[in-house]
């Protein structure tokens, strides 16, 4: 291995020795525990100490790194304090995730390393975003974001190359290329020489890198983070080296070739450096056996104070408060001053008023510039906020939705535009796995509004008029709101962009152009969890949302006889409970209507949640209305009888005569 044709400081040399040493001693003492049960799983990095020290070590202290689980070294590099990985590492509560998740998977800002999840691909994405942020702003900073030969099989890897090359983003993509996805080898997983190659179809610069050579490396590394902050764009690196130990130690390495491993123990980034620094006469021998003494004695008084750490105890409320990111909610009054305006105008009205107020706020979405969104709800918004902040995308879902969480990490705050809600599924991943999880998991916001235009009437069909609320109201973390008018859905939306949580905005179709109403000309906020009395009465109560009030509203409107309370929820996550139970108590009867199909839908745990709270004020059955269980049809007569509207007024007929 030519360690002696980089021209580098010696001194910086010697740091990169200790930096690397670091790790690995730990890594040592990690494999020990684990055989004492005193840590529960590893994943080990021991042969690829040199990237992440490497990439580390180049970087400047203020750029983030979104490591992988075999980057310790990025974190040592990083210098957090050893008893707060080892705290991770054992769930206890100065751990980064205070035992919600465990080894590698967490972030923290303060030394801005952002963790990855389980799915790997979103952190590609969430790069983008944050390299994205860095650019709005003018900072001259690069991203560095790790995955693994594995992860380049995934569609994540491609969407974020796109993205960044599109955008051209100063991002660091690192590939570190060690022969095994778990023990499906490299021929396995693609069939071009050499993952550097997939840049060139996206128009990116790549390298192939010597994983194993740490000066090389740094060298490189350094070499391009310098460009990248002057000329921003994309840089593709595959780092070559070898995984010595299992993909975590239950897994072994029986399916490695014995004679593989022989060869790359005998390329190991440690030992070569060592004999190289040695031979070089840039440290004794003496030296090196100090530096192991102070490492030693560094992590074992670390990991008694790890040890020493009482255990967590069980907090039920602690453990749901911080689900959410808490919101301290500041109601701005409406004006007098109205005007009457379509569903589609109150939208568009408040996302431009958003934009005025925050000059943070970034709005993702296809064809949403110049062409103004394909229900025209941002027409007119490049001429007054630019292309930069309004922004088209590419066709790719799942990491434009990961590019919003990046942009949140970064400080800013992020609407995306699903075309159709029913395109959500190619985003799915990463609003329920990462948006929804962060904070609970390591304390860190998802400052990101979901735009979702959703619901049938229109004759468009099983892909574009599908009302899937229910995907995301029984995931903890997200919140769901669906207005039904156009001064709720100006006003709701303003504090969904307020608020610093992921949030499903629901906006029906059907109603966009279809219902008007006099709504405030100023911009103004409403309260999440606070369902709306539209009528009263105390015969039956009806629960409903979005085209469902005004299906009620007609149907009630043909049967003036019955005497209902009519509420428009307005939100489903939060929701309004206790408003639903005090109708009911008070009517004895209630009909929940949706959209959605039957099976699973918000309907049935209003139904259960009534059963269990208010069994004894019911005098009837209670009754769940709701579109047939068959994806939403094309032909209109079809959609029609798919559509509850019908089945509604025969069930409120039925529970009347009850």
């Amino acid at each position: 291995m030519d360690y002696k044709e980089w021209e580098i400081d010696d001194q910086v040399k010697r740091s990169l020795y200790r930096a690397m040493l670091k790790p690995r001693m730990i890594e040592e003492k990690m494999l020990i525990l684990l055989r004492q049960g005193k840590i529960s799983k590893w994943f080990s990095g021991i042969g690829q100490e040199a990237i992440s020290v490497g990439v580390a070590s180049a970087l400047e202290k203020e750029e983030y790194i979104l490591p992988m689980h075999r980057n310790l070294g990025v974190f040592t590099t990083r210098n957090i304090p050893l008893y707060r990985l080892f705290s991770q590492w054992q769930g206890k509560a100065d751990g980064f995730t205070q035992g919600r998740d465990r080894s590698f998977h967490f972030g923290t800002q303060e030394y801005k390393v952002i963790g990855m999840i389980s799915h790997l691909g979103p952190q590609l994405g969430v790069a983008d975003g944050i390299a994205l942020a860095h650019r709005l702003r003018k900072e001259q900073k690069v991203t560095a974001v790790f995955t693994g030969e594995g992860g380049t099989s995934e569609g994540d890897f491609h969407e974020a190359l796109n993205i960044a090359s599109v955008w051209d983003l100063p991002v660091l993509f690192c590939i570190e290329n060690n022969g095994y996805g778990l023990s499906t080898p490299a021929q396995e997983q693609y069939r071009c020489k050499d993952l550097a190659d997939k840049g060139i179809g996206y128009g990116i610069e790549s390298h192939i890198v010597d994983g194993n050579n740490v000066l090389e490396i740094y060298a490189k590394v350094n070499e391009l983070s310098m460009q990248m902050r002057k000329n921003p764009r994309p840089v593709l690196l595959e780092f070559k080296t070898f995984r010595m130990r299992g993909h975590e130690e239950a897994s072994g390495t029986k399916y490695v070739p014995r004679e593989l491993m022989d060869a790359w123990a005998a390329k190991d980034p440690l030992d070569t450096y060592a004999r190289f620094l040695t031979t070089s006469g840039l440290m004794t021998e003496a030296e090196k056996s100090k530096m192991r003494t102070e490492i030693a004695e560094e992590i074992d008084g670390h990991l008694q104070k790890a040890f020493d750490a009482p255990s967590i105890s069980y907090n039920r409320t602690k453990e749901l408060n911080e689900v959410y990111k808490e919101f301290d909610y500041q109601e701005i009054k409406h004006s007098i001053h109205k005007k009457n305006i379509r569903f589609v105008d109150a939208i568009s009205d408040s996302l431009k008023e958003a934009m005025e107020r925050h000059d943070n706020l970034v709005i993702l979405g296809q064809d949403i510039a110049e062409y103004g969104g394909v229900f025209k709800i941002t027409e007119g918004f490049v001429d007054v906020f630019g292309k930069e902040r309004v922004r088209n995308t590419p066709i790719c879902e799942s990491a434009i939705v990961s590019a919003s969480m990046g942009l949140s990490i970064n400080g800013m705050k992020a609407v995306v535009e699903m075309q159709f809600a029913d395109f959500a599924s190619s985003g799915f991943n990463p609003i329920v796995n990462y948006l929804a999880k962060n904070h609970y998991r390591w304390g860190e916001k998802a400052d990101v509004v979901i735009r979702m235009p959703c619901g049938g009437g229109v004759a468009a069909g099983p892909f574009h008029s599908q009302t899937n609320e229910a995907w995301f109201t029984k995931t903890p973390g997200l919140k769901v709101v669906y207005p039904a008018f156009p001064f709720d859905a100006k006003g709701l939306l303003a504090t969904a962009i307020e608020d610093p949580n992921p949030i499903l905005f629901f906006e029906h179709k059907g109603l966009y152009r279809s219902v008007y109403q006099d709504v405030p000309v100023n911009y103004y906020t409403l309260p999440f969890g606070e369902a709306c009395l539209l009528k009263e009465g105390g015969d039956i109560t009806v629960v409903t949302y979005g085209a469902g009030v005004h299906w009620a509203l007609e149907t009630l409107e043909k049967h003036t006889q019955i005497k209902v309370d009519l509420l428009d929820l307005r939100t489903l996550q939060p929701l309004d409970t206790e408003s639903i139970y005090a109708s009911v108590k008070k009517t004895g009867k209630l009909i929940i209507l949706q959209e959605d199909s039957l099976f699973g839908g918000v309907a049935s745990d209003i139904a259960a949640l009534v059963m269990e709270n208010c069994f004894e004020s019911l005098d009837g059955p209670i009754k769940r209305v709701a579109s047939l269980e068959t994806p939403i049809p094309f032909n209109t007569d079809l959609e029609q009888n798919y559509l509850p509207k019908k089945r509604f007024e025969t069930a409120l007929l039925e529970l009347a005569a009850y």
